[in-house]
């Protein structure tokens, strides 16, 4: 067991949330009377907390605006019901088996923690993970304090974990936590894009294919 501490990203990675996230963040855009981002703008900031990825999409706004925006999306994304977010095809199996095996499962999550919350008790899930952390309790990835915060609560040391994400976001936080990472090709930045972070690889299917890197 060379990584028994396993720390997961959700959106992206765990959860295939993304067609919801860019639509609730076009649709909060309209809401607020701006100009909606592209689908590739809002996958560029998918990871981020929410006040970051309103700050990266609408940089000449006042605060007080992009704070405006960070309702408006949670409010599209408490009530777009309709719209399912499901895990990829295995993961919830993945993460079942790795329990029973003994490895220690963490989330860090540029979710809010009611929205965390929400989808963990939908999912049954809970019960999985020995740690989360959210966006609203730390700094915004790629800062390591998510990172920190679930070692030190875990008494795990940097060596001992692998991060799993789909964003630079998730593998540049764990490179700055001295923490190794492993990216997952089909989230929101693709392989080359997440080569640049150096990890350990970029596999095309966590569920085939984690064992090799824990």
């Amino acid at each position: 067991m060379k990584h028994p501490l396993i720390i997961f990203d959700w959106d992206g990675t765990l959860m295939d949330s993304i067609d919801k996230i860019v639509l609730c963040m076009q649709q909060a855009a309209k809401n607020q009377q701006q100009i909606a981002p592209t689908e590739q703008a809002v996958k560029n900031i998918i990871g981020l907390s929410l006040l970051k990825a309103m700050q990266q999409l609408f940089p000449s706004l006042l605060l007080t605006q992009q704070e405006l925006l960070v309702e408006a999306y949670r409010e599209q994304y408490n009530t777009m019901h309709h719209i399912d977010t499901p895990f990829y095809d295995g993961i919830a199996e993945l993460l079942t088996n790795l329990k029973a095996q003994g490895y220690i499962l963490a989330v860090a999550t540029g979710k809010g923690r009611n929205g965390l919350n929400r989808i963990m008790q939908k999912t049954n899930t809970e019960h999985l993970f020995a740690a989360t952390i959210c966006a609203d309790e730390s700094n915004s990835k790629p800062d390591p304090l998510m990172i920190h915060s679930l070692l030190k609560q875990l008494d795990f040391s940097p060596s001992q974990a692998l991060m799993i994400g789909d964003s630079s976001y998730d593998l540049d936080m764990a490179a700055n936590a001295g923490v190794k990472s492993l990216g997952v090709s089909y989230g929101v930045h693709g392989r080359e894009k997440l080569m640049l972070s150096n990890p350990v690889a970029v596999v095309d299917c966590l569920v085939s294919q984690l064992h090799r890197y824990i």
